[in-house]
């Protein structure tokens, strides 16, 4: 098992050089060539990989840090300065993009409307991870359309749990009100209680971390933060056991 996992890393990262190495060569982004590198060498294409389960959360764990990363670079600050790209301009594109593409859907694709506003949905939405990645290295998060594109990719973000409250509606299913009322009250905890100790339990934390000079205990902590928020915020109903364990488990 462990063999077979080694040379799934070996095959992931081999390729993506390569793939890296020749994009790199016309301009394009090398988180462009680990998407194609991915697409070539997944189940859907070579199938070279077949650990696919435990490259996904090697995957996700990279996504958590890259995150860190963009937080590093981005404030609570900045963010209350680009509320209003984040309402006007991330409203105007997500909207104006599920309208357009719904329409679009129904018309020309014969789909029912409720798959219509479905891939409305999908094709309004973008991956935040990537297009900051991208800001991040071209120095452009402080240009004038790089604040408009993380305003609107902030929206975006935001929009996500209510999409994800909708779903279960646009395919037709009977959900109940007390259900999504109580997924709603313990996003906003979840949310809530990382804002907090963002902001006074973090840096008294890391703080007293710096105060032993100790390069190792940094690195373990600021991996524990990490990992520690994305499972809170992965696993809400830790927190407040719902006695609606399958609409949970759903989500």
């Amino acid at each position: 098992m462990l063999v077979e996992y080694l040379s799934s890393l070996i095959v992931v990262f081999g390729f993506s050089a390569i793939v890296i190495y020749f994009l790199s060569k016309v301009g394009i982004p090398p988180i462009v060539g680990f998407l194609v590198g991915g697409i070539i060498i997944g189940p859907s294409g070579l199938n070279l990989v077949r650990e696919v389960h435990e490259i996904e959360m090697l995957a996700e764990l990279g996504v958590i840090m890259l995150m860190f990363t963009i937080g590093l670079e981005f404030s609570l600050k900045n963010l209350l300065r680009l509320r209003t790209f984040v309402l006007g301009g991330g409203a105007f594109q997500v909207f104006a993009t599920i309208g357009a593409t719904t329409l679009l859907s129904y018309m020309f694709i014969s789909e029912t409307l409720s798959q219509a506003i479905f891939n409305g949905i999908l094709v309004s939405l973008s991956s935040t991870a990537i297009v900051f990645k991208i800001i991040m290295d071209r120095a452009e998060m402080h240009t004038p359309y790089g604040r408009i594109s993380i305003g609107i990719l902030i929206f975006q973000d935001l929009c996500v749990v209510l999409f994800i409250l909708l779903l279960p509606v646009i395919a037709g299913q009977k959900v109940n009100a007390v259900d999504i009322g109580f997924t709603i009250a313990k996003a906003v905890f979840v949310v809530g209680t990382v804002l907090l100790f963002a902001r006074w339990g973090v840096p008294w934390v890391l703080h007293e971390v710096v105060k032993t000079r100790s390069r190792e205990l940094f690195i373990a902590a600021i991996i524990f933060f990490c990992i520690g928020t994305a499972l809170l915020s992965s696993r809400p109903c830790w927190v407040f056991p719902s006695p609606w364990g399958p609409f949970w488990q759903g989500l």
